[in-house]
């Protein structure tokens, strides 16, 4: 057209109008401006509608972005940042350019950040992510989330984006401390605490430095459940935060007296535990102890009450070394359990030996019902010998356990065991099985002789968890012994409180013909005036009052007392209808002694300790038990 001049076409001026980010990150030191926009002729009447604007540069939206930027290159000096950067970081943008980016932004103070920072600057990784603490020029610190990426391989260098995350880490940490915390006392909670044990047990925590020991005081409140359940909930609250400020302040005089501070922390309920790491020794963890037991016990005012609580505390000192946060806080809850055992309002120290039979216990425990399967008990018996002919009259079935692993174990071992998990109701059934069987046996091989009767002990949990009345009838018609040769011996703390059904259980045996034995007489409750309605044939006295008579020296003078008891149980037995066995008799002169009071039987190592089957066979088969024959 005539009269107009000659434009760029729109295609020039688009690329004219359009700065590439190759030509911003090229231009270090240079002012981010735009480039100058060529004049355009004005439209013609009647043209088509007008060009869409360009879109902004990239050294605009650099210069404008609200995340804090910078352009370093492969040297690591920045050479152009923006001014969302020098706001983060308190410095004037103009000083900004040429500065080291890694010491601004802190990246050299880890050699794994530094070693991947170095990567990208080399042109070897594709993206490096950090957190980093950096300290603003006005004195406050902030937390930063630094990302450095690659620029296109024209360009060099890297871009560097820092973001401020100070209130995200603030929330964080705020979230935590409510979650490591407990709301009631503000202590630090059982999460917490074994956070901060494990850090202690770590190699690397006492390797270099301390005294590589640690301590622990493990603490619970006797009698609190009566606190929440008497007085409510509330005033339990009240007394746990009353208690939790007494354990601070005393943590704190420890903190004072040596270095560092033991952690106080409440583990749930009314449970709570002081750490002392690089302890010196179980004196410190001691003084400790003492002085929380003496901080409870005084008493405390919550809301116009006036409570006094005491505490049961298990201690529990050791090398870091070899030692994991499970076993120590098992040793530790253990103590704590010793502790309350003995009478609570004290501490305990950890033993080991304790321990060691405390494990035993629940080995044998939880092997005990496979153990019967498996056929590991057998029968002892021990020969009960009449005072006035020496001749065999019966024997007492004992059993022992050869277990794999600890050897033989005698009752004492086991059978509380037995009773608590209530296997003592099928191994009772064995015992009373296998006695009665052997006892038959033996009147059947020694036809002639005057039959022996076998004595086998019964837990009263027998006479409530089973058909005890049932068992022995099955037994008896099974092995074909007669009723008489069975004697069930009871303990007497069993026999004088019995009502009920096992009272009518021993009735029933007695009808039956079976013999009714009181065994440990004279230790129990001793019910006189209930013995003589109880269906009791046989009195067996306690050791006890049998050691008392263990002077040999004729000339001299035996206990008037002990002699004078026996004698008085013995002449109450006998005008009861029942007659009497003397346990533990190991001398002749306990023997003659007893014979000249009126004891029946006599039962101990002067005729024989508990042997297998086959040695009482051989008792049978002389005509009188001479002192020691059974024993090896």
């Amino acid at each position: 057209m005539s009269g107009t001049s000659e434009g760029p076409t729109p295609a020039t001026e688009l690329n004219r109008s359009i700065v590439t980010e190759s030509e911003i990150l090229a231009s270090p030191g240079a002012e981010f401006t735009a480039p100058v926009k060529p004049v355009e002729p004005a439209e013609p009447a009647g043209s088509a509608s007008p060009r869409p604007p360009a879109p902004p540069s990239y050294r605009s939206v650099f210069t404008a972005a609200p995340l804090a930027m910078a352009v370093v290159d492969r040297e690591g000096v920045i050479t152009g940042a923006n001014a969302a950067l020098a706001d983060l970081l308190g410095r004037d943008q103009d000083t900004l350019t040429g500065a080291v980016a890694a010491d601004l932004v802190d990246l050299a103070s880890d050699a794994r950040t530094w070693h991947a920072y170095r990567e990208l600057l080399r042109g070897r990784s594709a993206r490096l992510r950090c957190t980093r603490r950096l300290k603003h020029p006005e004195g406050h610190a902030l937390w930063a989330r630094v990302t450095v990426a690659p620029l296109p391989p024209d360009d060099g260098g890297v871009l560097v984006s820092v973001a401020d995350i100070s209130d995200h880490r603030a929330l964080h940490a705020r979230l935590r401390h409510l979650r490591m915390h407990d709301p009631v006392t503000r202590l630090p909670n059982r999460t917490l605490f074994f956070e901060r044990l494990t850090t202690a047990l770590e190699a690397e925590s006492y390797a270099e430095s301390g005294t590589g020991r640690i301590g622990v005081c493990y603490l619970d409140l006797d009698g609190f459940k009566a606190v929440n359940d008497t007085l409510g909930h509330r005033v339990g609250d009240q007394l746990l935060a009353a208690v939790a400020d007494r354990l601070t302040r005393c943590a704190q005089d420890a903190g004072r007296a040596r270095a560092g501070i033991p952690l106080v922390a409440r583990l749930g309920g009314d449970e709570f535990a002081l750490l002392v790491e690089d302890s010196t020794g179980t004196e410190q963890l001691a003084d400790l102890a003492e002085s929380l037991l003496d901080a409870i016990q005084e008493p405390f005012d919550l809301s116009g009450r006036r409570l006094k609580v005491s505490a049961s505390i298990g201690v529990v000192e050791r090398h870091a070394a070899g030692t994991t946060p499970t076993a120590l806080m098992q040793a530790a809850d253990t103590t704590l359990y010793w502790a309350k055992a003995d009478g609570k309002a004290r501490w305990t120290l950890f033993d080991p030996e304790r321990n060691a039979t405390r494990v035993t216990r629940q080995t044998l425990a939880s092997s005990l019902r496979p153990a019967i399967d498996r056929g590991e008990f057998a029968l002892e018996y021990q020969p009960l010998v009449g005072m006035d002919d020496d001749r065999l009259h019966g024997v007492e079935a004992l059993i022992r356990w050869h277990h794999p692993r600890f050897g033989t174990l005698t009752p004492n071992r086991f059978i509380s065991l037995a009773e608590e998990d209530g296997s003592i109701v099928p191994l009772g059934r064995w015992v009373l099985r296998t006695a009665c069987r052997q006892a038959r046996d033996w009147q059947i091989q020694h036809p002639d002789g005057p039959p022996i009767f076998v004595s086998v002990n019964v837990a009263v949990r027998q006479v409530w968890d089973s058909d005890l009345v049932a068992d022995v009838a099955d037994t008896l018609e099974e092995t074909g012994l007669p009723p008489h040769l069975l004697q069930l011996e009871l303990t007497e703390s069993a026999v004088m409180g019995s009502s009920g059904r096992p009272l009518q259980a021993l009735k029933a045996l007695s009808d039956m013909g079976v013999r009714i034995a009181i065994d440990d007489f004279g230790t129990g409750y001793s019910n006189l005036a209930y013995l003589s309605r109880l269906p009791v044939s046989v009195l067996k006295l306690d050791g006890s009052f049998v050691r008392g008579f263990q002077i040999e020296d004729r000339a001299a003078q035996a206990s008037p007392a002990d002699e004078v008891i026996v004698e008085a149980m013995v002449e109450l037995a006998h005008r009861l209808g029942l007659t009497v066995t003397a346990e533990c008799v190991e001398t002749s002169a306990q023997a003659t002694r007893l014979r000249r009071i009126g004891c029946d039987t006599g039962q101990g190592w002067l005729y024989s300790r508990p042997v297998p089957a086959d040695r009482i066979s051989e008792l049978l088969g002389t005509p009188g038990v001479q002192a020691g024959v059974g024993n090896p």
